[in-house]
């Protein structure tokens, strides 16, 4: 299994078969399990097995395919399914964070990352937040007595890349963690574990489904780490992916690869037609060899991803007219779906923070960001050139 390609690992790595031999992957939609004896369920409370289950919140076998077809792409030891992709931030950080503790951060995050940072420091962790494509910050801040490092390898909104080789040196050098938010990377394109990070974090909802059906979200990194520090913290917390929605996280992966892309291809076309746009203020694509990291996105990624964003000269108003204009491109405040999506950051998914960080970040009130779906890219781009002259 270890040598086959991607799209082979997609399809079948992790699978399991009852007696019944079915072809697709059986859903058990089961909370408990029955034993044989007493003997058996004390012998698995002392030491279950890789393929022997208590109950669903500590695993699952629907869930435990999920589980290692994710670790099988990410190039990880071991993976543990949660309910969201905030769960798998909050359980990556949490279940090894102590009070006295100190975490260096990038400050260019998607709003509940920042708030669960909040709540680190609430409990007496040190948190540090920086300018993450600042190497000498990075350099400055990172210390002997640094436990992590947190950074979103492409961020949400703005599109930064930061350099993960560079950072991970700089932190291991102190014995740091590195944990990466991969969100808009995507298991496709992921080359985190091999430039030094030590635990990955997707939130499955977006590109993993990407029928826009179910929340999810998943834990990569070593089998220490996960089954020795994430999984107590997780399954005591109660954080632990449905069945079903691991089921139909299954089915997304089949068709992830070819989704991803295809989605690539389409943002790639979208903003080369975008960019010099007498409309526009600025398009920011890591494909793009005008984008300040273009070369760290090619290195680390292969590929520009999924998502364009770009800021409307004319403002929130701009703004408006443009989303309002849309047909095709669906307006919510999801990313990584098959249909393509628009979203107004600055007024919902980063509104309540407060407007001296949206500047800093450089989430301005025209400021949109488009998540490219698998529609035919020639309908997109004259969906949004149109919807740019409405503006």
């Amino acid at each position: 299994m270890t040598d086959w390609n991607t799209r082979t690992k997609l399809v079948h790595s992790g699978s399991r078969r009852s007696q019944y031999g079915e072809m697709a992957e059986a859903m058990f939609l089961t909370q408990g399990f029955a034993y044989d004896s007493a003997e058996q369920a004390e012998a698995r409370f002392l030491d279950c097995g890789d393929d022997e289950f208590i109950y669903a919140r500590y695993g699952n076998p629907t869930t435990r395919m999920f589980e290692e077809r994710i670790a099988a792409i990410e190039g990880t030891e071991d993976a543990f399914a949660t309910a969201s992709g905030m769960a798998a931030v909050n359980g990556a950080l949490f279940s090894f964070l102590r009070p006295g503790d100190h975490v260096v951060s990038a400050r260019a995050l998607f709003g509940s990352c920042l708030y669960v940072l909040e709540l680190l420091a609430k409990f007496g962790v040190e948190v540090t937040l920086i300018d993450g494509l600042d190497l000498a910050a990075w350099r400055a801040n990172v210390h002997p007595g640094t436990k992590a490092v947190f950074l979103e390898s492409v961020s949400n909104p703005t599109l930064e890349v930061i350099d993960i080789a560079a950072v991970a040196v700089i932190a291991h050098a102190h014995g740091a963690l590195v944990v990466v938010d991969n969100v808009f990377a995507t298991p496709v394109f992921s080359k985190a574990v091999q430039l030094g990070a030590d635990v990955v974090v997707y939130s499955a909802t977006k590109h993993i489904d990407g029928g826009g059906r179910a929340l999810g979200g998943v834990i990569c990194g070593t089998r220490d780490f996960v089954r020795g520090v994430a999984e107590p913290y997780l399954k005591h917390t109660g954080a632990a992916m449905s069945p079903f929605n691991a089921w139909i996280m299954l089915s997304g992966m089949q068709t992830l690869d070819l989704r991803v892309r295809a989605q690539a291809a389409n943002a790639q076309g979208l903003a080369e037609a975008l960019e010099g746009h007498a409309k526009l203020a600025r398009v920011i694509f890591p494909g793009l060899p005008s984008h300040p990291q273009h070369a760290t996105a090619m290195a680390q990624m292969g590929s520009g991803g999924t998502i364009v964003t770009f800021d409307l000269a004319g403002g929130r108003d701009a703004a408006f007219r443009f989303l309002n204009a849309l047909e095709i491109i669906k307006i919510s405040n999801n990313l990584g779906d098959a249909k393509s999506i628009a979203t107004h950051p600055a007024t919902t998914t980063h509104q309540r923070l407060p407007e001296d960080q949206k500047a800093l970040l450089g989430i301005t009130p025209g400021l949109i960001r488009l998540s490219l779906g698998i529609e035919d890219g020639r309908d997109l781009i004259a969906e949004v050139l149109a919807a740019l002259d409405a503006a």
